[in-house]
């Protein structure tokens, strides 16, 4: 029987013209096919497929949605913001697809959510997938949860920090003593690190702060920070400012520092998840791979705080020294007060104007946000042989009243591109309180929650300001805090869920 010739098909099905469609998809790889294109058919593609897609040399890994009607042509392939600017293809350039190859670390993945423990072998091949893009943001969130809890033991976390740093740049410094400053998180409004940098910079000491975006909280240091000046520096300029002022306060995620803990950070936040064997690789792969030599670890420890009972304080201080101490990391951890917020913002700018508060040393400056920033400067200043544990404090304090870590501050700013004035937030609506008696309790947990649905941090003027503290005596219909929003659905939003949790400052029978 003579062979039926085929149709000419008017494209080559796995050519595909580019289109942007304009769609954020939140640093995730995604693309869209027409429902029923010859490329879904010919390949067998369907939607969360998993495709390798090229265009020159240019290739990236991502995830297949299929799209109805008439949003895209059969021979097109829609790419989202983040594959587009990841292979920027020029007018008359096509887009060619393919399976990609196995992911051989997937079934340690499947092991690890048995409970095995892992070993350094499996966990390099896990990392090394990720960060070729191998995973989809299903698979990584399969990894998290399999390490969620206590399910790391020392030996896996300490091989997890390691393949994290050697997937990215690693810093070296032309000084014997580099110094970083580390809060673990859980407590809103603890800005302290743009205070610390300022001083321990002034007085000598070689400081490159690499900080992350938010991931559980209203607010990271790098959010705070990208409301005064540039922070996604690249690392000419990163080390240009370092060699004029001694520091900086840059976002790790755009100098490639352990670049696989921000891809994981990008999960975590959304399952709302931050699991003590990561938390610590993510820290310390950060820290190493900045070229540091010396960390001091602010680890506040209260009931609504990341850190809630002295157990489990002692048990992750003890895991962040043992994996220090295998890569020669000098580590300090100062357990501090966790019982309520510092300051008084909550969110990118609301804790700026904090930060600045403190620096100029203006009447209206949070003397607790104070008086935190000098005890962590004045550790840092100790650890790094700058002063003995009698005189630190004393250093620090002087540092800050005479203005000079004003004055390093600004220079660090103007060598970052320039000190900018955050801005208000033109909505804002005070909680008041329902009735007369003293301030039991303020839940950290629930405060940061109605911060982030006003907006914060991705509205950078979004947030809350704290109005009361615990122990202090309230009247009826005072205002205990106040939400702050850039449009009155978010003020609307955060304050549904107020309502929802009427104690989220506890009010007691006055004494």
């Amino acid at each position: 029987m003579p062979a039926v010739p085929l149709p000419d098909l008017p494209f080559p099905p796995e050519r595909l013209r580019p289109r942007r469609m304009g769609i954020d998809t939140g640093g995730e790889h995604v693309v869209y096919l027409l429902h029923g294109a010859p490329a879904c058919h010919g390949e067998g593609f369907g939607p969360h497929s998993r495709l390798q897609l090229s265009v020159g040399s240019r290739r990236v890994m991502a995830t297949l949605a299929i799209v109805q009607g008439g949003a895209l042509a059969a021979d097109e392939i829609g790419l989202s913001e983040s594959v587009w600017l990841h292979l920027q293809p020029t007018t008359h350039e096509r887009v060619s697809l393919s399976h990609p190859p196995s992911v051989e670390s997937l079934p340690s993945v499947r092991a690890k959510l048995y409970g095995r423990t892992l070993s350094e072998a499996e966990l390099r091949a896990i990392v090394t997938d990720i960060a070729a893009q191998r995973y989809s943001n299903i698979e990584m969130a399969a990894f998290i949860a399999g390490c969620s809890g206590d399910h790391l033991a020392l030996d896996e976390v300490v091989a997890l920090t390691g393949a994290m740093v050697d997937t990215g740049t690693r810093l070296r410094w032309p000084v014997p003593v580099v110094v970083d400053k580390h809060c673990v998180g859980g407590l809103p409004g603890n800005r302290t690190t743009p205070i610390v940098v300022a001083i321990a910079t002034a007085l000598g000491l070689t400081m490159p702060k690499t900080s992350s975006r938010a991931i559980t909280s209203p607010a990271g240091t790098a959010d705070t920070m990208a409301v005064l000046t540039p922070v996604d520096l690249d690392i000419e300029r990163m080390r240009r400012t370092v060699e004029r002022t001694g520091g900086c306060i840059v976002w790790g995620g755009a100098i490639n520092l352990a670049p696989v803990d921000d891809t994981l950070i990008h999960i975590e936040r959304a399952l709302d998840i931050d699991s003590p064997g990561q938390l610590v690789a993510s820290i310390l792969s950060k820290k190493i791979a900045a070229g540091s030599t010396h960390v001091v670890i602010d680890m506040p420890v209260g009931p609504t705080a990341k850190v809630r009972e002295p157990r489990q304080a002692g048990m992750l201080e003890q895991m962040l020294l043992a994996v220090a101490a295998r890569f020669g990391l000098g580590l300090t951890v100062l357990r501090t007060d966790g019982l309520q917020p510092v300051g008084r913002g909550v969110g990118p700018a609301l804790e700026a104007r904090d930060v600045l508060a403190v620096m100029q040393n203006l009447p209206s400056q949070p003397l607790d946000l104070r008086e935190r920033a000098l005890a962590l400067a004045a550790v840092v200043l100790e650890t790094a042989g700058r002063a003995g544990a009698d005189t630190s404090l004393a250093l620090a304090r002087e540092c800050l009243d005479t203005g000079q870590a004003w004055r390093q501050f600004q220079a660090i700013c103007e060598a970052q591109g320039g000190l900018r004035t955050p801005g208000l937030a033109p909505y804002r609506h005070p909680v008041v309180a329902s009735t007369s008696g003293k301030v039991e309790g303020i839940d950290n947990r629930r405060l940061a929650q109605a911060a982030k649905l006003a907006g914060a941090p991705f509205s950078p003027l979004a947030g809350l300001t704290v109005d009361v503290r615990v122990g202090a005596p309230v009247v009826r219909e005072q205002p205990l805090f106040t939400l702050h929003a850039q449009s009155p659905g978010e003020v609307a939003y955060a304050m549904e869920y107020v309502a929802r949790h009427p104690d989220i400052v506890r009010i007691g029978p006055a004494p």
